[in-house]
C-alpha cells in the first residue's frame, strides 16, 4: 500500500506486523494503548465499586447514629425564612421546635420543618448521639442517588486519571522517537547531500 512521505500507513494492526519500518517504540505505543484502555476500564470499574459502598456505609452509618425525635413549632413555619435546597429537597423552612431529650431536659433549635407548620404543631426532627439537632439521613430513591453518583464519579475521575498518566508516557514516547530520528538523519544526511551534489 503506497502511502505519502512521514504519514502512517492505514492497515488494522500494522505495529504488530513484520515490517522494518517499524520500531520498537511503535510497539511498545500500540501495547501501552491497550493497556491504558484495559486498567482504565478496569480500575474506573473497580474504583467506582468501591466508592459506591463507601457512600453506602456511611448512610448507614448515619442513620444508624441519627434518630427522629418529637418536637412542638414554637413560631408558624411562614414566618421562618425559606430552608436551602437540602438532601430531602421537599422545600421547608426552617424554623424554631422545642423538643423534649432522653433525659427529660428541653431544649429548642432551628429545624427544617415543613413550610404549612403552624405554632404548636407536632413535627418529627433528628438528633445525633449527643442530642443535637442534624438534618434528615437519605432514604429510598435520594440514597440510592447519592449512592449512584459517587461510585460514578469515583469511576471518571479514576479512568480520566488513568487515560491522562497514559496520554504523558505516549507523548514521551513520541519525543523520545523524534530525537532518535534526529539523531539518525544526522548521521545520514552527510551521505544523501554528497550524493545529491555529486
Amino acid at each position: 500500500m503506497a502511502t505519502t512521505h512521514g504519514a502512517r500507513p492505514k492497515v488494522p494492526w500494522w505495529r504488530w506486523r513484520k515490517n522494518p519500518l517499524c520500531r520498537r517504540s511503535d510497539v511498545a505505543e500500540a501495547w501501552l494503548l491497550i493497556a491504558t484502555a484495559v486498567l482504565a476500564l478496569v480500575l474506573s470499574g473497580f474504583a467506582g465499586i468501591a466508592a459506591a459502598g463507601a457512600v453506602g456505609t456511611s448512610l448507614d452509618d448515619r442513620r444508624e447514629r441519627t434518630r427522629p425525635v418529637p418536637a412542638v413549632l414554637v413560631e408558624n413555619a411562614r414566618d421562618a425564612a425559606p430552608a436551602p435546597v437540602s438532601e430531602s429537597g421537599d422545600g421547608g423552612v426552617w424554623a424554631e421546635v422545642r423538643w423534649t431529650a432522653p433525659d427529660g431536659s428541653r431544649h429548642t433549635g432551628r429545624a427544617e420543618v415543613p413550610a404549612d407548620g403552624k405554632k404548636g404543631d407536632e413535627v418529627t426532627v433528628h438528633n445525633d448521639g449527643d442530642g443535637r439537632l442534624v438534618s434528615a439521613p437519605p432514604e429510598g430513591a435520594e440514597a440510592h442517588f447519592q449512592i449512584a453518583m459517587g461510585g460514578l464519579t469515583v469511576a471518571f475521575v479514576t479512568g480520566g486519571m488513568v487515560l491522562l498518566v497514559g496520554w504523558i508516557v505516549r507523548a514521551r514516547l513520541r519525543l523520545r522517537r523524534l530525537d532518535l530520528w534526529e539523531a539518525e538523519w544526522r548521521q545520514v544526511e552527510p551521505a544523501w547531500r554528497r550524493r545529491m551534489t555529486g
